[in-house]
C-alpha cells in the first residue's frame, strides 16, 4: 500500500476538499477501508506512523472531533499530544504563528488544527515545515468531517453517483455543508440544501448546488438527509426567529419522516439538539447513520493522518 500511496497521493496538508480532485477523495475513502479492520483486531495499533508527533491544537471546543484524531493517532503508533487553547500563550495574547512555531520547535510532524478563524489552517500551512490537517476553521471547511459523510454514504449505497442528498439546516454557519457540498459534486451526487433564506443565501448555488426553502418540497425526492446542527453560539438572533418555528418548517419531525423515500439514510455531524433538528426516533432508528459516521470518522482520520504523514518521508 505504501508505495501505491506515495505514487498517488502528493499533499502535505489537508486544508480542505475544495483543492481535492475527485481521485484524491476515493483514494482517502479507499484507504480508510484498509484502516477500519484495524479497530476490529484484538490489538488495535499498526506501526505505520511510529517515531512521527502528532499534536491536537484545538483552539475551539470539539470533545468528538479531538477524541477520534488522538484515537486514530494512537493506533497508528504516533505520539501524540494535545494542546488547547484555554488557557495557553494564547489566551495571553500570543500570536497563532509564534504558538505553532514554538510547538513545531519541539519536533513535531502533524499538526491537526481546531479554530474558530477561517483560514486558519492555511495560515499555519503557509509558515510551517510540518504537515497541517484542518479539523474544522471557522464557517469555511471541515474536511475530514466531509471525508466520512461520504464513506458512510457509501458503504450504505455502494456508491455516491447519483445519489440526491439534502443538506438541512443552518447551512451559512456550516463547514460541514461546504465540505459535504465540494466533495458530494465531485464524486456525482446531486446537493441539495435546504433552510431558512436567513441561514441559507442565494450564493450556494454558484456552487454547484440547489437551493431550496421549503423542506416539504424535496423531502420524498432524496437518498440521504443530512441534518445539521443549529449552531445557537454562531447565529445572529435575527437571523433564527425561535427554536419551534425551526423545528416546524426545517426539522426532521416523526410526521416529516414518514413522507420520506421508505429507504432513506439520515445523518447528523453531531453533537445533535435532540427534538430540535432531529427527532430522537428517528435519530436512534434503523435508518440512521449517526453511530456509523462516529466509527467511520475514525478509519478516516487514521488515513488522512498516514497520507500526509507518508509525504514527509
Amino acid at each position: 500500500m505504501t508505495a501505491e500511496t506515495q505514487h498517488r497521493w502528493t499533499h502535505k496538508h489537508l486544508l480542505g476538499l475544495e483543492q481535492l480532485s475527485a481521485d484524491d477523495i476515493r483514494f482517502v475513502l479507499d484507504t480508510a477501508d484498509s484502516f477500519k479492520e484495524v479497530s476490529t483486531r484484538s490489538i488495535k495499533k499498526v506501526p505505520a506512523l511510529r517515531g512521527r508527533v502528532v499534536v491536537n491544537a484545538f483552539f475551539e471546543d470539539s470533545t468528538r472531533t479531538r477524541t477520534s484524531f488522538t484515537l486514530a493517532a494512537q493506533r497508528l503508533s504516533a505520539d501524540i499530544l494535545d494542546f488547547s487553547g484555554k488557557g495557553s500563550s494564547v489566551s495571553k495574547g500570543e500570536t497563532l504563528i509564534d504558538t505553532a512555531r514554538n510547538i513545531e520547535a519541539m519536533g513535531v510532524d502533524i499538526i491537526v488544527i481546531r479554530h474558530s478563524a477561517a483560514g486558519a489552517a492555511l495560515q499555519l500551512a503557509k509558515t510551517m515545515k510540518c504537515s497541517v490537517v484542518n479539523a474544522g476553521d471557522g464557517a469555511h471547511e471541515h474536511p475530514t468531517q466531509g471525508l466520512l459523510d461520504l464513506y458512510t454514504m457509501r458503504e450504505r449505497f455502494g456508491r455516491i453517483e447519483g445519489l440526491k442528498v439534502a443538506i438541512v439546516g443552518d447551512i451559512a454557519n456550516s463547514r460541514v455543508a461546504r465540505s459535504n457540498l465540494f466533495a458530494l459534486t465531485k464524486l456525482g451526487a446531486e446537493v441539495i440544501l435546504v433552510g431558512p433564506p436567513t441561514l441559507l443565501p442565494k450564493s450556494f448555488e454558484q456552487l454547484g448546488a440547489r437551493v431550496v426553502h421549503n423542506f416539504d418540497e424535496i423531502v420524498g425526492e432524496v437518498d440521504v438527509i443530512n441534518m445539521l446542527r443549529v449552531q445557537f453560539e454562531r447565529i445572529k438572533s435575527s437571523q433564527f426567529p425561535s427554536v419551534r418555528e425551526f423545528t416546524r418548517f426545517f426539522g426532521l419531525t416523526w410526521d416529516r419522516f414518514q413522507r420520506c423515500k421508505k429507504d432513506v439514510f439520515v445523518m447528523h455531524p453531531g453533537p445533535m439538539n435532540r427534538g430540535i433538528e432531529i427527532s430522537s426516533d428517528i435519530a436512534d432508528g434503523p435508518q440512521s447513520g449517526i453511530l456509523q459516521q462516529v466509527t467511520n470518522g475514525l478509519a478516516i482520520r487514521m488515513a488522512v493522518l498516514f497520507l500526509v504523514g507518508q509525504v514527509l518521508v
